[in-house]
This record gives structure tokens, C-alpha cells and sequence, in this order.
């Protein structure tokens, strides 16, 4: 099956750019505002869409999304309210829509059941954290079964035989962590991402995307320089605490502008 997620990166690469993906955790504010600026972002410059449920032990991410996502969760946000969510969103843009979801959840819910839910509410895939290829075997055959995309990370402390193996395994992209810790934005990003992207090259990748510290245009542009996409989570739920959709708009506009590439 064709993965949309790796056609968006594709249809960006032809126009001469790098993929924008950005992060929102569903349900904040609450739930319509969320769905809301999930739209925004996907109008003013998203490839793709990378949206997370809130979860009560999210161990990867900074103060900012923790903040956002316990807002959630205090809101009333259900897990069934993710399907909802991406209905809702599908219905009004036509990027790819993903969900990052440590995997708990979805073992609670139900492997199969969890993906033929994200299938029929228009989703195109998962990213895991929290699960390696080794442990999923499950979320692999429920990937193939429908179609879905199942995106794995990279860490600069992977070594080549984990690499073999989540590059062997992930479809649409490789998440390749900028560097060792939580979410949020940097000053600096860490140049073993520029290295992890190099080993994971050598490994075959198709499209490593980076994430994790990227928070503006010039650190999009970079990442660009040597990687497929750019992720930005912090940054955008930032804005959007702090502006509504305007500033979620604002800032969406400004890091697209970095990814550009120049002409060879």
C-alpha cells in the first residue's frame, strides 16, 4: 500500500521544500479547539499532522505539552475522543494525520481495534515512543492489514542493529530525535542529529524527519539542510497557549518559511 506519509514528504521534496510536521496535543484547550487548530496548522503550512492524546505518564514530553496535555486530561478528554477528533479533522484537511501515542493506550484499547478506528476516522498512521519494532509485533501486522503508517525512533544512542531494525520496520518516516531528553525548544540543537541522520542513511532510510528542539524558521532550515522534515511540537503549543489560532497561525507561517530549500 502507498503511504501517504512519505507521498506528503515526496509532494514537498518536488516543490522544492523539506516537510513541516507539527504536534498538537488533542484536546487542548478542549476538544473543538484543538480540532480547530489542528485545521490552522494544517492551512498555514503543515505537511503533516502529528496529534497527541493526552496521556497521564507522558515521559518524553517537556513542561509545555505537559501542561497542555494535563489541561486535557483535567477537561474530560476520553481516548475514544482521539477518533472523533481525527474524523473531525479529516473531514476539513487533506494532509496526512497521525497520532503519537505512547502504548499503553493502545493495548487498553485494543491493537486491531485501536487501528481500524484511526483507518475510519481517515488517520494514516502512529507514531511510538515507547515501543521498538522487537515489541510490536502486533501494531506491525495491524499496520499492514490496513495501511497505516508506523513510525518508529531513532536515537543518537541507537546502535546500527536497532537502526537495521527500526529502519527495516518503519514506513513513512523515521523519527530521529535531535537529542537525548525531554520536548521542548532549544537554543542549539544537538549535532548528533546530524550524525544520527547519517548512520540512518547508510542503514537505507527513505526520510528521516527530526525532532525534538526545533522552536523556529532558521532551526527548521537547518534540520532541512540535511534531513527529510522538520517535527515542531513546543513551539506550536506554545503559541497557540499563548495567542489562539492567530498566533498558532503566526507562528505556523513563520517556521514554514524555513523550509525552503535553495536552488542547486
Amino acid at each position: 500500500m502507498t503511504s501517504r506519509v512519505a507521498a506528503a514528504i515526496d509532494a514537498a521534496r518536488a516543490d522544492g521544500r523539506g516537510a513541516l510536521i507539527g504536534y498538537l496535543p488533542l484536546g487542548f484547550p478542549d476538544l473543538q479547539t484543538s480540532i480547530d487548530a489542528a485545521v490552522t496548522l494544517a492551512e498555514n503550512g503543515a505537511d503533516i499532522l502529528e496529534l497527541g492524546p493526552p496521556y497521564s505518564d507522558p515521559v518524553m514530553d517537556g513542561t509545555v505539552i505537559q501542561e497542555a496535555t494535563q489541561a486535557a486530561l483535567a477537561g474530560g478528554f476520553k481516548l475514544r475522543d482521539t477518533f472523533t477528533a481525527v474524523a473531525e479533522i479529516t473531514r476539513h484537511v487533506d494532509i496526512p494525520v497521525l497520532v503519537m501515542t505512547y502504548w499503553n493506550p493502545v493495548l487498553q484499547y485494543g491493537v486491531d481495534r485501536y487501528a481500524d478506528d484511526l483507518l475510519a476516522a481517515g488517520g494514516a498512521g502512529l507514531i511510538t515512543p515507547d515501543v521498538t519494532p522487537d515489541a510490536a509485533a502486533e501494531w506491525i501486522a495491524a499496520s499492514e492489514r490496513t495501511g497505516l503508517d508506523r513510525i518508529f525512533l531513532a536515537a543518537p544512542t541507537s546502535t546500527d542493529e536497532r537502526l537495521d531494525l527500526i529502519v527495516q520496520h518503519s514506513t513513512g518516516f523515521v523519527y530521529t530525535v535531535s537529542t537525548m531528553g525531554i520536548t521542548g525548544e532549544r537554543a542549539q540543537l544537538d549535532a548528533a542529529a546530524r550524525t544520527l541522520v547519517e548512520r540512518l542513511r547508510r542503514h537505507g532510510v527513505s526520510n528521516a524527519c527530526v525532532g525534538i528542539g526545533i522552536s523556529n524558521a532558521e532551526q527548521v532550515a537547518g534540520v532541512l539542510d540535511y534531513a527529510d522534515g522538520a517535527i515542531v511540537g513546543t513551539a506550536l503549543v506554545r503559541a497557540l497557549r499563548d495567542g489562539g489560532l492567530d498566533g498558532l497561525a503566526q507562528s505556523a507561517r513563520a517556521l514554514a518559511a524555513g523550509t525552503a530549500r535553495p536552488a542547486n
